[in-house]
């Protein structure tokens, strides 16, 4: 019997491929995590900038929301204010990205963007820990899915 060995990258691509709509959106949101925390901190503001830029008026308006529970001023659903408030949430940054990427990445989903052409801008900029944590995440929503969810 032969045996086979799989880099981490692509294991998480041949799991996204076999799994079902709902653990398939869930892993996606796991690699745009995962992305967000590899981010440097200089770079967090110019990513939150594009991230927010194409987003609609209710999902800048839930963001808003959110920025509102920080307690970082009265929250203005708009793109300015959201980005002007952004370095006063201090640690709070990495959520709001990940936030903003969240609703952006819904949209590309639902636009029909394939999960292929997500995980290959995302799947680069991670690092070899971080890829073997997705890789292992993707192996349990494989089970998940296989054993019986609601998909």
């Amino acid at each position: 019997m032969p045996l086979c060995f799989i880099e981490p990258q692509e294991a998480i691509r041949v799991v996204a491929e076999s799994v079902g709509r709902e653990a398939r959106r869930q892993l996606l949101g796991e690699v745009v995590r995962a992305w967000v925390d590899e981010i440097p901190e200089d770079e967090l503001e110019s990513h939150y900038a594009k991230a927010i830029d194409e987003l609609d008026d209710d999902d800048l308006s839930m963001l808003a929301a959110w920025h509102a529970s920080m307690e970082v001023g009265q929250p203005v659903a708009n793109k300015d204010f959201l980005i002007k408030a952004f370095p006063g949430l201090g640690e709070h940054r990495r959520e709001a990205l990940r936030i903003a990427a969240g609703f952006r990445g819904d949209e590309a989903f639902e636009a029909g963007v394939s999960e292929e052409q997500a995980l290959d801008t995302v799947l680069p900029w991670l690092s070899s820990e971080r890829m073997m944590e997705l890789a292992a995440e993707a192996v349990e929503l494989y089970c998940w899915d296989r054993l019986g969810s609601c998909n």
